[in-house]
C-alpha cells in the first residue's frame, strides 16, 4: 500500500508540473514582417499592451538592423498613446543614445516634444484655477527644449512647422504661468517675490502677451514696497509698450483694494 501511495503521489506531482508549463508561443517562427504587421494591427486597434509585447519580441529576435530600430520607435509611440509618459521618454532617450544619426531622428525629437507637451496640457486641465508652482512648468520647458532641438537641427523637417507653432504656444503658456505665480505672491503680500517673478517674465518672455500683466504686477509690487523710482520706471515701460492697456486706464486709477477685481 505504501508503494502505491508513493506512485500515486509521484504521478500527481508529474501531472501538476505538466499543467504548469506555459503553452508554446504562437509567434515562434514568425518572420519580422509578420511580427511587425501584427504589432501595427494591434496599434491600429488601440491594443497597446498587445502591441508592446509584439514589438518587444520583434526587437529581441531581430536585434540588429531596421526591424529593431523601428520597434524601438514604435514602442515609444505606443507608450505615448497609452499615457505612459515616463516609459515613452525612456524609450525615446534610449533610441537617441543608440542611434544619434538615424534618419528618423527628427520624428523622434518631435515625439519627445509631444509627450511633454501633452503632459503640460493635461496639467493645466487638471489644475483648473489652482495656483501653479515652479515644478508645474517642468514639462513645458522639456517640451520646448525638444522642439527647439528639432527646429535647430532639422529646419527642413516636415515636423518643424508644427514644432515652431507649439514652441510659440509654450512660450506664452510658460509666461502666463509665471505671471500667475507673481499674482499669487502679490495677493499674499509677498511683494518682493511678486516683483522678482514679474521681472523674470519681462526678461525671459519679451514677446509674450503676458508681459503686459507682468509689468502691471511689477508696478503694483514696487508701489506696495514704497519703491517710487522703480515703480515709475516700470510704469513708464508699460505705458510705452502697452499704451492702450486696460490695466493702465482702469487699474492704476482704482483704489488698491479693488485693482485685483479690475484685472481679473
Amino acid at each position: 500500500m505504501s508503494w502505491l501511495r508513493v506512485v500515486a503521489a509521484a504521478t500527481l506531482v508529474s501531472l501538476a508540473a505538466c499543467s504548469s508549463i506555459d503553452p508554446p508561443d504562437p509567434t515562434l517562427g514568425w518572420t519580422p514582417e509578420r511580427l511587425y504587421a501584427e504589432a501595427r494591427s494591434e496599434m491600429g486597434s488601440g491594443n497597446w499592451a498587445a502591441a508592446i509585447k509584439l514589438l518587444e519580441k520583434l526587437e529581441a529576435r531581430y536585434p540588429f538592423g531596421r526591424w529593431a530600430q523601428q520597434a524601438q520607435i514604435d514602442t515609444a509611440w505606443v507608450h505615448f498613446k497609452d499615457n505612459e509618459r515616463a516609459l515613452a521618454l525612456a524609450a525615446i532617450d534610449r533610441f537617441v543614445k543608440l542611434h544619434p544619426n538615424h534618419a528618423a531622428l527628427d520624428y523622434v525629437l518631435y515625439l519627445k516634444g509631444l509627450v511633454n507637451f501633452n503632459e503640460q496640457q493635461g496639467l493645466f486641465a487638471r489644475l483648473g484655477s489652482q495656483d501653479l508652482s515652479e515644478r508645474d512648468q517642468i514639462a513645458s520647458r522639456e517640451a520646448f527644449d525638444a522642439f527647439k532641438e528639432l527646429v535647430t537641427r532639422f529646419p527642413d523637417s516636415k515636423y518643424t512647422p508644427d514644432a515652431v507653432a507649439r514652441m510659440q504656444y509654450l512660450v506664452n503658456s510658460m509666461a502666463r504661468g509665471q505671471v500667475h505665480i507673481a499674482r499669487y505672491y502679490f495677493r499674499r503680500g509677498a511683494y518682493v517675490a511678486a516683483a522678482n517673478r514679474a521681472q523674470e517674465v519681462v526678461r525671459q518672455y519679451q514677446q509674450a502677451p503676458a508681459v503686459e500683466e507682468a509689468l502691471y504686477v511689477l508696478v503694483r509690487s514696487y508701489e506696495m514696497l514704497g519703491l517710487e523710482d522703480l515703480r515709475a520706471d516700470a510704469e513708464r515701460v508699460m505705458r510705452r509698450n502697452f499704451p492702450d492697456s486696460e490695466l493702465l486706464t482702469k487699474g492704476l486709477a482704482e483704489d488698491d483694494r479693488r485693482w485685483w477685481e479690475v484685472w481679473r
